[in-house]
């Protein structure tokens, strides 16, 4: 029945691009298009066209040429009278290079630039991209729309521009990698440019893995009051229609359905998402750079379990193999476990002793290490015997190597080069060791969403609850040479996420002696983490994008 209320469909396209894809990136707006042909609008998140982040392709006069073709083409398409498309694409005028968006509606086209260029932490699109003048709106079936992009809400200036401009709604999209708390802090920006402007705004965010860098989705809305309105799932594709409706006051989202208690729900969630941005980043990459499945070492420790656990999660159980490497140094309970893990994973585990290929280097260097005892440099034989013939596996079969060394150990250098850190992929490398065994226990009572893994416990309780060891000679603990987990990585945490001084981390607590050591170990592993595998970004400081530090560094706080 005709009610005489004017309405508004807006289609969340919430996408999973490859970066530099361009003609399927292409397909995918097309076919959300087609799912959403009930829709007046189709807005899918920033770059989607190249995917985000596109780092250097950018200046690539040929990937320039091909996007500039793809957009042309998919601006034609609609001239068919079907809904009108949003999308982000590099574009180019006056002959600088900007962050853009591509408004198509019946085979027109406008384009308006993102104006705040962020350059900090992982993003650094000043190196890239001309910042855009302060935008004007665009007039789309009928109503007048602001299109600030990503960074533009995190300030005010643009909102209140595209206000003065006439804007009636607001729909930004977004490229937003996961860490944690994010969440929160998206809605509350959204919801003080909504508040700022009375105007509703409709965020939709980038889902995938590209690199270190995992995009969650989360897409969601507020109202002009900054009232939470829709919120759609994290961890997934999804392509949601929006119905707005105008009233006297203006725009308004129809039948609301979020909970208000977002930042609550994510404090609850924490773990369930630390681990799907994990599962994600592997299962993303390994099927983007088209591996037929993954390979590691399980060890019968925590760590190597929880990547097992992950990569199953991600990619089925079939596409994951193990290999047991044993040495003489392994114990019996070790053998044990990873047996058991792996039944409970349902995957394959091999085991191929590296007692044999041990001896035999030691034969090899037993002249020129004559006279010496044995120290940490037969320890790393070890290591790299198992890097060595993981590889040559790897090679064989074309399986990737997932190295699966934790935060805590990365960081003080309790990692050994073309050894345990051999391989594609970590997809632990941003979580520390007391998190490891949080999610082990997490995992052991949920089914990620999406996951691939069998349900229940898939740990055994037994390897969670052993003490950590690298069993690279007798009776050998982690606690032998570092402080226990709690401690290291509290300190660790003060070090590298909040970069406390060295006094302030005594005064929480700790050991002066200890913090100065863990700082020096930290400095000076620096050249391992360079070499090191890319894992998926989970905190606010993750090595590589986010820290930064020289090799060559002089400077001790712990003086």
């Amino acid at each position: 029945m005709e009610t005489g209320v004017k309405t508004l469909k807006i289609a969340m396209a919430q996408g999973n691009p490859t970066l530099g894809a361009i003609g399927a990136n292409a397909d995918l707006l097309r076919a959300a298009c087609a799912e959403a042909a009930q829709a007046d609008i189709v807005l899918a998140s920033e770059l989607f066209l190249t995917g985000y982040p596109p780092e250097d392709l950018v200046l690539k006069r040929a990937f320039l040429a091909r996007v500039q073709a793809e957009v042309e083409s998919l601006v034609a398409e609609t001239a068919d009278g079907g809904p009108a498309l949003v999308f982000g694409a590099p574009m180019v005028e006056n002959g600088q290079l900007y962050n853009s968006v591509v408004v198509a509606d019946g085979g027109q086209m406008a384009v308006r630039h993102k104006h705040h260029l962020p350059n900090y932490a992982v993003f650094d699109e000043k190196r890239l991209f001309a910042a855009g003048a302060l935008p004007k709106t665009v007039e789309l079936r009928g109503v007048r729309i602001g299109l600030p992009i990503c960074e533009d809400i995190w300030f005010e200036d643009v909102c209140a521009q595209l206000k003065a401009d006439g804007a009636e709604l607001l729909l930004s999209p977004n490229g937003s990698p996961f860490e944690r708390g994010k969440q929160a802090q998206r809605i509350a920006h959204a919801r003080a440019r909504a508040q700022q402007t009375g105007l509703p705004l409709v965020y939709v965010n980038q889902y995938g893995g590209q690199d270190e860098l995992v995009f969650d989705g989360a897409s969601f809305a507020v109202n002009a009051d900054g009232s939470l309105a829709e919120q759609r799932p994290a961890w997934g594709v999804d392509t949601y229609v929006l119905t707005l409706h105008e009233t006297p006051s203006g725009w308004q989202i129809s039948e609301p359905s979020a909970s208000e208690d977002v930042q609550d729900e994510v404090a609850q969630n924490e773990w369930g998402d630390i681990y799907a941005a994990a599962v994600l980043g592997l299962r993303d990459y390994v099927d983007k750079n088209r591996f037929p499945g993954v390979l590691l070492g399980l060890s019968g420790g925590v760590d190597s379990a929880i990547c097992a656990a992950m990569a199953v999660d991600a990619l089925g159980a079939d596409r994951v193999h193990c290999i047991m490497l044993p040495s003489r140094y392994t114990s019996d309970e070790s053998l044990t476990d990873a047996a058991a893990c792996a039944k409970q994973l349902g995957i394959r585990l091999d085991d191929v002793s590296i007692a044999g290929p041990v001896d035999a280097v030691e034969g090899a260097l037993s002249e020129l290490f004559q006279d010496t005892q044995a120290d940490i440099t037969e320890e790393n034989i070890q290591s790299r015997l198992r890097g060595t013939l993981l590889m040559a596996v790897s090679n064989k079969f074309g399986s990737m190597v997932v190295t699966t060394g934790n935060k805590s150990e990365v960081s003080v250098g309790y990692a050994t080069l073309y050894g345990d850190m051999n391989g594609g992929y970590n997809p632990i490398k941003d979580i520390y060791k007391t998190e490891v065994f949080e999610l082990c226990r997490w995992r052991n009572e949920n089914l990620p969403t999406g996951g691939l893994g069998p349900e229940g416990e898939v740990i055994p309780p037994a390897i969670i609850d052993k003490p950590p060891s690298a069993e690279l000679r007798p009776d050998q603990k982690d606690e032998d040479s570092l402080p226990p987990y709690e401690q290291l990585d509290d300190i660790l945490f003060a070090l590298v996420e909040d970069e406390l001084s060295f006094k302030e981390i005594v005064a929480r607590g700790h050991d002066a002696e200890t913090v100065k050591r863990i700082e020096h170990l930290l400095y000076i592993s620096e050249y391992k983490r360079r070499q090191a595998a890319p894992g998926a970004k989970i905190g606010n400081r993750n090595f590589g994008r986010d820290r930064r530090y020289p090799i060559t560094n002089g400077f001790r706080d712990a003086r």
